[in-house]
């Protein structure tokens, strides 16, 4: 079976959870199946066997027309396979005329949803309305929609009511369990005395850490804000980059000089960290924080949870799924608005996370079972594997 993968983002270039399934997802195919793949992505050229990377061919385009360009570029390009599979919008467009040109199935996996996060609007601007014609197109005429949780299939059926439920399959994020485990204690101990010279990190104290881009669905701003209400002892690592916008980096610089002066003992890392580096953070923490408002399941979970992390995390779209209340995290309930996801009342969300920031902290013996669990949990549940085997069965249904 010769399948094409259709994504924006690939190695090197991956900056959030999908470019991360793709490429963890690609290499469990060639692997664990008889599935010949084939990656067509963004951002240029590459060296990789298999791998296609292209560039707009116009100059002055804004973002979505150059995604567009793209889309066109390598629908073009691909003159014969069984099956195309995208991800994101950014290349919802290319599988769908894929499809319609050589008659072939298109299977889309949904790792958001256009319609669940408005915020969009202020990145893309117009385009945002052009962004949400692709998906909704492509996912109407899809031939199989692969949801990455259960949570993330009641929203597709729900932005999208005219799309048949049977053709739309739960399969759940994974992780590289090998990769992603903890450090040698040379090679951690090497390491975490580079970052702690380089981004003045204290040593040794009880530590939570914050790894996410700076978006609107990641929740930063309330977490800043409830960590005013968390003990000054307790070190905050904040990892946060690659912003949307210019305005929600500014609305986050000014809460953490706001945080800086009130509580002080918060290390911003705007860097984007190696592999090893961001391993090293994770274990020199105790706690890890996820206070999103928008998360079809979340992969950042997964991955403190592979090292061992206890998890506090709000209690929406796809993390009940990776995060279990009371016995790998705690999770904070939340009342959202319809289609935004911000909290009904912030300061009760920010209130209640900042409690269980605090209650994860008052017994870091407990804390460190939940995270022990985390790792069992990972190991038996979310391995690229088992979820390549899944992948494999939606490609069949649709041949």
């Amino acid at each position: 079976m010769q399948i094409d993968i259709i994504t924006r983002e690939y190695p090197p270039y991956v900056y959030g959870g999908a470019g991360v399934h793709v490429t963890e997802l690609s290499k469990a195919l060639k692997k664990a199946t008889d599935i010949n793949v084939r990656i067509r992505c963004f951002e240029g050229p590459r060296k990789d066997p298999g791998v296609f990377g292209y560039m707009q061919q116009a100059d002055n385009l804004n973002g979505v027309f150059q995604a567009i360009d793209i889309d066109n570029q390598i629908a073009n390009e691909i003159k014969q396979t069984d099956l195309v599979h995208s991800h994101t919008w950014y290349a919802n467009l290319a599988g769908f005329l894929v499809s319609k040109n050589l008659g072939v199935p298109h299977v889309a996996t949904a790792h958001s949803l256009e319609p669940l996060r408005p915020w969009k609007a202020e990145q893309l601007g117009g385009g945002y309305v052009i962004s949400s014609f692709i998906e909704k197109t492509a996912y109407q005429t899809a031939d199989a929609i692969i949801a990455v949780s259960q949570a993330m299939k009641k929203d597709i059926l729900r932005c999208y009511p005219e799309i048949d439920s049977s053709k739309v399959f739960v399969v759940l994020n994974g992780i590289d369990i090998n990769k992603f485990k903890q450090l040698s204690i040379d090679k951690y101990s090497e390491i975490k005395t580079d970052l702690e010279k380089k981004y003045k990190i204290k040593p040794d104290v009880p530590t939570a850490v914050f790894v996410g881009r700076i978006t609107r669905q990641k929740g930063l701003p309330y977490l800043m804000k409830a960590l005013l209400k968390v003990p000054k002892d307790i070190q905050v690592i904040l990892c946060a980059g690659a912003p949307d916008t210019k305005e929600i980096a500014r609305e986050v610089q000014t809460l953490y000089k706001d945080l800086e002066s009130k509580r002080g003992n918060v290390v911003m890392i705007s860097d984007m960290l190696s592999l090893d580096n961001l391993k090293c953070v994770l274990q020199m923490s105790d706690v890890f924080l996820c206070p999103s408002i928008y998360e079809p399941l979340g992969i950042v979970n997964l991955e403190a949870m592979a090292l061992s992390l206890p998890v506090v995390a709000t209690k929406t779209g796809g993390i009940p799924e990776v995060v279990l209340d009371k016995q790998t995290g705690i999770l904070v309930d939340i009342e959202q608005k319809a289609i935004t996801g911000e909290p009904v009342n912030p300061n009760n969300f920010v209130n209640d996370f900042a409690e269980a920031i605090n209650k994860m902290f008052s017994n870091l013996s407990r804390a460190k079972k939940y995270g022990q669990a985390g790792r069992i949990r990972v190991e038996n549940s979310f391995t690229w594997n088992k979820i390549a085997l899944e992948t494999k069965k939606v490609y069949k249904k649709v041949l």
